[in-house]
């Protein structure tokens, strides 16, 4: 599927590093077949170091020849690269570009260029367990099709939306919600500790409560709800908690929290339009 195919990476910040990363591991490329573009020489130099990956400061120099070209930049560079790059990405190549908040249209007008996947991964990615969630223009081929999910599956899981939509809603839901349970997790280690078991062993056992709950609901055939109730004895400690999470509002501030995150990639998109 890859042979002979050139991947260029513009930006080669930590999710750049996760998806090089992953292509390696599932030998998806050879390393001298990607390049990295980076104006930083310390990550230039990881990345030659830790990967034996083509380096460069040139972003023009990066996407010669390339089959692929992934745009990993913050939104605030994409349109100094969009003008730099316009008119110059190789017209067989297809660009897959992982910044929030970016259209699809931005991004091919930009560029001069209609083929353009749209990905929100995650960074569990780093370790092979990200959610991405993509979608791509009608003048992305099948066979490219199948090379960006193949990418993305070397990352983690992915799923394929028909409609740009869905990727504003993604970035709130599964880009943005890694922190959400960082933070989750990090409440409950502070109630262990509150209650008297010092910190490691709080977060141990906070950290292992989580893994195993995600576990046994991902090989559970039964809804999150049912699961939940399987742990709560009527009048006992766990209906106890629960009480106290909803009369504080739990349930809504999360969708408080996920819906001000959409609203927030909403603007995002609007402002790279601008």
């Amino acid at each position: 599927m890859f042979e002979d195919t050139i991947i260029a990476f513009i930006g080669s910040g930590v999710m750049a590093e996760a998806m090089i990363k992953g292509i390696l591991r599932e030998k998806l490329m050879e390393p001298n077949r990607i390049r990295g573009s980076d104006p930083l020489a310390e990550r230039r130099e990881i990345l030659a170091e830790r990967y034996g990956v083509e380096v460069t400061a040139d972003n023009k120099v990066a996407i010669e020849d390339a089959g692929i070209v992934v745009f990993s930049i913050k939104p605030q560079v994409l349109p100094l690269v969009l003008k730099e790059l316009r008119g110059l990405i190789p017209r067989h190549c297809f660009v897959l570009s992982i910044i929030p908040g970016a259209r699809l249209e931005t991004i091919a007008r930009g560029l001069e260029h209609d083929k353009v996947v749209r990905v929100m991964p995650n960074t569990p990615a780093q370790i092979g367990e990200g959610m991405s969630v993509w979608t791509a223009t009608s003048q992305v081929s099948q066979l490219e099709r199948q090379q960006a999910q193949a990418i993305l599956a070397a990352l983690g899981e992915e799923v394929y939306v028909e409609e740009e939509r869905y990727l504003d809603m993604a970035t709130a839901l599964n880009g943005s919600g890694p922190a959400y349970v960082f933070l989750f997790m990090e409440a409950l280690v502070d109630a262990g500790v509150h209650l008297g078991f010092s910190r490691e062993v709080a977060k141990r056992i906070v950290l292992q409560t989580v893994r195993g709950a995600v576990d046994f609901a991902r090989q559970s055939p039964l809804h999150l709800a049912q699961l939940r109730n399987m742990v709560t004895t009527p009048a006992g400690t766990t209906a106890e908690a629960l009480q106290q999470l909803e009369e504080g509002a739990f349930r809504a501030l999360i969708l408080s929290a996920v819906w001000a995150a959409y609203q927030r990639s909403l603007e995002l998109g609007e402002q790279s339009e601008k």
